[in-house]
């Protein structure tokens, strides 16, 4: 399956200029999404343990599935004053 991938803040000046395509095995979680993210841009890997990634709008967890045709986004954290 294809997913369509954004990246927000710093991480997308990491992978350049988006939307990206993501070809997905089927059941893909978004594990499997990070993963895949992290393949294509090796970079992204120190962000590992802060990302927050939003499934068609919703926050998601690393074990929800992706449906078919997704829009994935993954942002750093957000912070603010």
């Amino acid at each position: 399956m294809t997913a369509r991938l954004l990246c927000f803040g710093q991480l997308a000046d990491l992978t350049g200029p988006g939307p990206h395509s993501l070809d997905l095995p089927d059941q893909a979680s978004v594990q499997h999404v990070i993963d895949a993210a992290f393949s294509r841009w090796p970079a992204l890997a120190p962000w590992d343990a802060s990302l927050l990634v939003a499934v068609n709008l919703q926050f998601a967890s690393r074990t929800d599935p992706i449906p078919p045709d997704a829009e994935i986004a993954l942002m750093p954290p957000v912070q603010g004053g």
